[in-house]
């Protein structure tokens, strides 16, 4: 069963499958954000009317635009890997040494 997903044409399934499946999912995700903006807000918020699908997607961009949240944040982790444990104790060090100006006390010893 497993055979039609070998080899390349496997990838190309996978990749065909794969669009629809994501469509999917993103429209189900604006539609929930619309539906939860129009069961809350109009309620908690006098001023606030109730959005159509494309004003939700545009908040979810805005949302994503603003606060970065999603893959993007998550890839720091990924600076450690090359690290080594000195490399990584001497980075945390300098962080815990930073002041509230973020500089560091070597930068003010050599001001």
């Amino acid at each position: 069963m497993k055979q039609w997903m070998c080899g390349r044409r496997g990838h190309r399934a996978r990749f065909l499958v794969g669009i629809p499946v994501w469509t999917a999912l993103i429209a189900a995700v604006v539609w929930m954000v619309m539906a939860l903006w129009n069961w809350l807000m109009p309620e908690l918020f006098l001023g606030a009317r109730p959005i159509g699908y494309w004003q939700a997607l545009g908040l979810l961009v805005l949302c994503k635009i603003l606060f970065g949240c999603g893959p993007g944040r998550w890839g720091r982790r990924r600076q450690w890997g090359p690290m080594t444990p000195e490399e990584r104790d001497a980075f945390k060090d300098r962080f815990r040494r930073r002041g509230p100006d973020g500089s560091t006390d070597d930068s003010k010893d050599a001001a």
